[in-house]
């Protein structure tokens, strides 16, 4: 039996949306094949071995159980957890599962840490995570592999209201200032009018040092599930409904006026264009295990990059795991495929 380290929580802004897909994780995974060892990171960047009921988690309960400090054995290919209750106690383990959104878990920094370690990664490595994370970057390498994104500028942090303007102009509006480096839609704003801009700006660079102007695609998001490293398999293609401007952190979480369609209701011809892109960005971008790649796709059938979620919710009713079902491949066995792409199985 494989011992799994998961890793849940973490010291960023996408927290709670961690905890839910943990645990939808840890409530599906094969028990008779693997053996989860829980490691909780708290808002301030504390890490606790957890071995409290998973059913805490999600409501963030766990810290209120059993739970000991800990930290990671960096010697090459030791692969131990240390505790340190002052037993000295090492937990042996055979590879780690970021379950982490955001920054400080999705962008590279955790996973470049366990690749110095010797540790093999469930789902992508430190260089794809940081770029997926990086929209400028992302847009840049995905436009160089054929698949264009949208027309943006970036700007680093303290840039004049006056340059901004001048390229808002160039740009058109409506568009969109957003965090070059942050997830779930945070520090996102659409900008109708030149009057916003500021303000959207210094929301956007709360979240980052830089944020990147985006010209507003028309159309409607589809988003496509990617599982493999060798071999690449592809989930059904998924639709969002907007009833509001943008899907937003709230949407994404609530769907209070939102819809997510699986399989998306556009031709089969217009889905297999979308897999091959999300195909082609995934390659592009040095992923492997899994990922979601997000795409605009316009009235005249145009597919056009969005972003890559390296990490993607993982409830029951999530996007990626909604597309794998869709396609033939339960929760369950979706796990056990993630984890069988490191050859653990």
């Amino acid at each position: 039996m494989k011992r799994i380290l998961f890793f849940f929580g973490g010291c960023s802004s996408e927290y709670t949306v961690s905890l839910a897909s943990a645990q939808g994780i840890l409530s599906h995974l094969d028990r008779a094949a693997y053996t989860p060892l829980l490691v909780g990171i708290t808002r301030q960047g504390r890490w606790l071995y957890y071995t409290g009921p998973v059913e805490a988690i999600a409501r963030d309960g766990w810290q209120e159980g059993p739970c000991v400090p800990c930290t990671l054995s960096l010697d090459r290919w030791s692969r131990q957890l240390i505790l340190l209750d002052g037993s000295g106690a090492r937990l042996s383990f055979d590879a780690a599962f970021p379950v982490l959104h955001g920054k400080n878990g999705e962008d590279g920094t955790l996973q470049g840490l366990l690749e110095l370690a010797g540790i093999p990664i469930i789902g992508c490595g430190a260089l794809s995570s940081a770029l997926c994370m990086d929209k400028a970057r992302a847009h840049a390498l995905a436009s160089r592999a054929g698949i264009p994104a949208p027309h943006g500028a970036v700007f680093p942090r303290g840039t004049a209201l006056e340059a901004l303007e001048a390229a808002a102009c160039g740009l058109g509006y409506p568009l969109f200032v957003k965090p070059v480096r942050a997830g779930s839609s945070f520090g996102i704003t659409r900008v109708a009018s030149p009057e916003a801009l500021a303000d959207a700006a210094a929301l956007a660079w709360a979240h980052d040092r830089e944020l990147i102007l985006e010209a507003e695609v028309p159309g409607f998001e589809v988003g496509c599930a990617v599982l493999g490293t060798d071999t690449l398999t592809v989930g059904a293609v998924d639709e969002i409904e907007l009833a509001e401007t943008f899907f937003d952190y709230q949407e994404k979480y609530s769907l209070l006026t939102s819809a997510i369609h699986c399989p998306a209701r556009i031709s089969p011809a217009l889905a297999e264009k979308v897999q091959a892109a999300a195909k082609t960005v995934y390659r592009a971008l040095d992923c492997k295990g899994f990922a979601r790649v997000d795409f605009f796709l316009t009235p005249e059938g145009e597919v056009v990059f969005n972003e890559v979620n390296t990490i993607p919710g993982f409830t029951p009713h999530s996007r990626y795991p909604q597309m794998m079902q869709a396609a033939g491949i339960s929760f369950d066995r979706l796990l056990t495929r993630m984890i069988e792409t490191e050859g653990l199985s």
